[in-house]
């Protein structure tokens, strides 16, 4: 069983920690254990809970009104709601569940039903990638289990795949783009997307993958001379040196636009090379690929 803190819930749900708190005094569908530092601690049924609330309070229900609610009547609400965000809401929550679960043939079901449904681009941008923002939190904070979070890569990872070898773009660009992860990082999701994301504009693109040395990188500047180079980073593994790779990027390929998106350039502080450019939040990276082909 996992157990999470109360930031978790905050950022799972988009419930303040303030309100939790409130909702914890006022009602009774939440009752977390203390550590001995007295840290609220909640656990796998505590967190579906929240998600449920969260969401029909959301979308209209008061929280004195979900209070009274058994759990059957809490789903059927949760399934009566036809607002279109409402539902995709819904069904990135249920694979939240199945993930807590440990319930990944479900969890791939979901998935399949949906690219199905919607096709492969929109399962990512409306499904796919939502879920990847939900639970890239508990990655970097591992409350996420090493083993859940390997099952689902390898689901997702093949539907993204999928996505990139099937989308048809609208656009023709002429730019080139060198997509991959520096030496020792090796979660891809997040830069499968972005190759995703890329295509999708028509942009060419070059994938190298994940642990990639610099002097790989810097040969294939030279060779290729690319529009700009491309790193997204989820989290740092424990012996990467990311102030390192900043500093090599700005000596070994001082005259290539690299850009860096990705958890770690919310919070790095320091100076960064002046041929680098931090994209720290999903709406500057959609930002600058929409700018793309302009």
């Amino acid at each position: 069983m996992n157990s999470f803190n109360i930031k978790d819930l905050e950022n799972l749900s988009g419930i303040k920690a303030h309100t939790i708190r409130i909702w914890e005094q006022r009602y009774t569908f939440l009752n977390p254990n203390r550590t001995g530092t007295n840290i609220r601690i909640y656990s796998n049924e505590e967190l579906k809970t929240v998600l449920n609330i969260a969401l029909l309070n959301k979308y209209g229900f008061k929280i004195s009104h979900i209070a009274q609610m058994n759990k059957e009547e809490l789903k059927n609400k949760i399934f009566s709601l036809t607002n279109l965000q409402a539902q995709q809401e819904r069904i990135v929550n249920e694979m939240i569940n199945c993930m807590i679960d440990i319930d990944f043939e479900q969890f791939e079901s979901i998935l399949d039903q949906h690219i199905s449904r919607l096709g492969i681009e929109k399962s990512i941008t409306q499904i796919i990638f939502p879920f990847l923002e939900r639970v890239g939190i508990l990655w970097v904070t591992s409350n996420i289990n090493p083993a859940q979070e390997h099952l689902i890569t390898n689901i997702i990872r093949q539907k993204i795949i999928l996505g990139i070898e099937t989308i048809t773009s609208i656009f023709n660009s002429t730019k080139l783009c060198i997509v991959f992860l520096p030496e020792g990082e090796h979660h891809e999701l997040g830069i499968l997307f972005i190759h995703y994301l890329l295509k999708s504009k028509g942009i060419k693109v070059i994938y190298l993958g994940a642990n990639v040395p610099i002097a790989d990188i810097e040969y294939l500047c030279k060779r290729k001379s690319p529009d700009f180079i491309y790193s997204h980073l989820t989290s740092l593994a424990h012996n990467f040196n990311f102030e390192k790779f900043l500093k090599f990027i700005g000596q070994k390929i001082p005259d290539q636009l690299t850009i860096i998106s990705g958890f770690v350039t919310s919070s790095y502080k320091k100076a960064i090379p002046a041929n680098v450019q931090f994209k720290s939040s999903l709406e500057h990276v959609m930002e600058f690929i929409s700018e793309l082909n302009k």
